[in-house]
């Protein structure tokens, strides 16, 4: 890979991780919220359904780990097993677009 490439790579893995970070927080600071408020799963669907904010929130949740979490693991791959290449990047690119397919299902579950 070239060293753009390298670079392209490596700044995605570091924004994504900031924006993980931000999510993962509200993300808890909900549960707690709900938890501590005693919402039910149906309190909780109903303050979410038709919530365009949520909807965008979730979806950036879902963007992040869905370029997060191949690029990880691509890395692992490489640095454990010694799988790099065109074989390496095909099969996080399959990671990538199969957690994003999963991740919007789900948001689009709660959202719609």
């Amino acid at each position: 890979m070239s060293v753009r490439g390298q670079v392209l790579i490596w700044t995605a893995q570091r924004i994504s991780a900031m924006m993980l970070a931000a999510c993962v927080i509200v993300h808890l600071a909900t549960i707690v919220y709900a938890v501590r408020n005693g919402l039910s799963a149906a309190e909780i669907l109903g303050r979410t359904r038709g919530n365009s904010a949520w909807l965008a929130f979730y979806s950036v949740f879902v963007a992040a780990v869905a370029v997060h979490a191949p690029i990880g693991l691509r890395t692992i791959l490489a640095e454990t097993v010694g799988w790099r290449g065109r074989g390496a990047n095909l099969f996080a690119m399959v990671i990538a677009l199969t957690l994003a397919m999963w991740g919007w299902r789900a948001v689009w579950a709660v959202f719609h």
